[in-house]
This record gives C-alpha cells, sequence and structure tokens, in this order.
C-alpha cells in the first residue's frame, strides 16, 4: 500500500508538469493574439477614421458642384442684368474653383482610402491565417495532452495492479495452521501448565530441621 501511494504521489507529479505546460502554452498564444488584436484594431481606427473623412469629403465634394451649378444658372439668367454680371460671374467662378478643390480632396481620399483598405485585407488575411494556425497548434497540443494524461493513468493503473498482485501472491502463500503454529512457537512461556498451589502447614514448616549449610570455602 505504501508503494501504491509513492506512485499516486509520482502521478500527481507527473500531472502537474502537464498543466504547467498546458498553463505555459496558453500564455503563449495569448500574448501572440493579444498583439494581433491590437494591431488590427489600430488598422480598424485608421480605416473607419479615413472612411469616415471620405465621406465628408464626398458630400463637400457634391456640395460644392451644386453651388458651381446654382452659380452657373444665376449667370445664365441674368446675361442681360449688366449691374450683377460681373459679381455673379466671380461667384461663378470662385464656386468652379471650390468645386475643383473638392473634388481634389475627394479623389485623394478615395485613393488613400484605397491604400488603407489594400493594407487592412492584407493584414487581416496574415491575422487569420496566424490565428488559423493558432488554432491547429491548439488542438494538436491539447489532443497530444489529454493522451498522455490518458497514459499516465493507464500506467498508473498497470502500476498498481502490479502492486496488488504482489499483495495476492502474498495471500495465496498464506497457511492458517502454520501461521497458528509460528506464533505459538514464537510466544509460547512454557510446554506446561503452572503447579498447583499446594497446602503448607505453619507448624509442620517451622519443625522441618533447617537446611544444611555448605562448608565454607578454602582459599
Amino acid at each position: 500500500m505504501e508503494h501504491v501511494s509513492l506512485s499516486h504521489l509520482q502521478l500527481a507529479q507527473s500531472m502537474r508538469e502537464e498543466v504547467k505546460k498546458l498553463e505555459e502554452f496558453k500564455e503563449r498564444q495569448k500574448e501572440v493574439r493579444k498583439k494581433i488584436e491590437q494591431h488590427m484594431d489600430a488598422l480598424h481606427k485608421q480605416k473607419a477614421s479615413q472612411f469616415k473623412k471620405t465621406m465628408d469629403s464626398k458630400k463637400t465634394y457634391e456640395q460644392k458642384c451644386r453651388d458651381k451649378e446654382d452659380a452657373e444658372q444665376n449667370v445664365n439668367r441674368n446675361t442681360n442684368n449688366y449691374k450683377n454680371i460681373e459679381k455673379l460671374m466671380g461667384k461663378a467662378q470662385q464656386a468652379k474653383l471650390n468645386s475643383e478643390e473638392a473634388d481634389r480632396s475627394y479623389q485623394q481620399n478615395v485613393t488613400t482610402m484605397g491604400h488603407i483598405r489594400d493594407e487592412w485585407i492584407k493584414e487581416h488575411t496574415g491575422a487569420c491565417e496566424i490565428l488559423e494556425k493558432q488554432a491547429i497548434d491548439r488542438i494538436n497540443f491539447v489532443r497530444n495532452t489529454v493522451w498522455t494524461h490518458l497514459n499516465l493513468l493507464s500506467q498508473q493503473c498497470v502500476t498498481t495492479d502490479e502492486l496488488y498482485e504482489e499483495v495476492r501472491k502474498s495471500l495465496e502463500q498464506c497457511n492458517i495452521q502454520d501461521d497458528i503454529e509460528h506464533f505459538v512457537n514464537l510466544r509460547r512461556s512454557g510446554d506446561k501448565p503452572p503447579g498447583p498451589i499446594l497446602y503448607e502447614n505453619f507448624y509442620r514448616a517451622s519443625l522441618a530441621p533447617p537446611p544444611a549449610v555448605p562448608p565454607p570455602i578454602n582459599r
């Protein structure tokens, strides 16, 4: 039973080591995933910011184009108004310049948005590949860990059964009569019971001759 207990202690130590390996693997994957998530979050914010900027420039561009058309229509409607025609043409010219500037800004934002989108797709694809590899590694690692865990438990069962078999072999050699005889021979105090207690008459004992004294030994 002591050997069985020791084998259980060894099993517990082995299982703690396997759990430690699993925790270390988990932390490594967690760190990699955290870096990917932070990088993708930054790209997503950049993409969202540029998208908003592009949409705002589009609205500005469309509004400037409408302003340009309105200014040109005012010029066409007031061709006979020589007093205001110069002023209206100046507004139309300015509206045209504003629409052209808005057009350039809009096109530039669209181009920038395209570059950011391409980078986002590239990084997103790379992140997905890394996360997929992590999933494969995780499944493989957990599978191997569980396999090792089951092997340890199986080996423990085999070891325990072998130790129990030693006990069974000892029990098979047990002979009740031989064990009793061995115990009696080991612990016995004699082969005869104590003698009876006899009555001793006091007076008879006092009349009995004194015991002989041995002669002194000359040296």
